[in-house]
């Protein structure tokens, strides 16, 4: 099988990274504060090195690559309904609009966990943001495992072993980059 080149290192270990941080601040919430604090602030450094990279790096990790208008994501999540979505070569756009929500709802669940240790200690309100945040993040990480689990399966390749190895099989005919 011919495959082509589509997540740089740099993208799979920032994905990669993140998995790690944010199963550990998970993990050591409410248990271990140092861990919890430490796994945030990398999560936030973590975020904060996506959004330059999507700015500058490679052809599939610059935004400008996978960002498209709300009515193609609508477009394409009508398609999947249908089991009819193309086979996108980078982020499909409902995987690119899933990555925007994820690093905003990251930014805002670090930010409130900075402000809550910081600025806005002891205060009830900003505590409940992060909780909540947090909660939100798992069910978003659950659709987006969903997601790569479907398109997996309808487009017959993991999407895993890609996000490991940076290839993807070749485009065919109807795919689109």
């Amino acid at each position: 099988m011919v495959t082509v080149k589509v997540w740089d290192p740099l993208i799979r270990i920032f994905h990669w990274s993140l998995v790690l941080c944010f199963t550990v601040a998970w993990i050591s919430a409410d248990e271990w504060q140092d861990l919890h604090e430490w796994a945030g602030y990398t999560v936030a450094a973590l975020v904060l090195f996506r959004i330059v990279w999507g700015l500058s790096g490679p052809r599939y990790a610059r935004f400008s690559q996978f960002v498209r208008s709300p009515s193609e994501v609508t477009q394409y999540l009508k398609a999947m309904r249908g089991g009819q979505e193309t086979r996108y070569i980078g982020h499909n756009p409902a995987g690119g609009m899933m990555v925007l929500v994820l690093l905003l709802s990251l930014a805002l669940l670090t930010l409130s966990g900075w402000l809550g240790t910081d600025l806005l200690w002891g205060e009830s309100w900003i505590e409940e943001v992060h909780e909540v945040m947090g909660n939100l993040l798992l069910g978003l990480i659950a659709l987006h495992l969903a997601g790569v689990a479907l398109a997996s399966l309808r487009h017959r390749e993991s999407l895993v072993r890609a996000m490991l190895t940076g290839r993807k099989r070749a485009p065919g005919d109807s795919d689109r980059e």
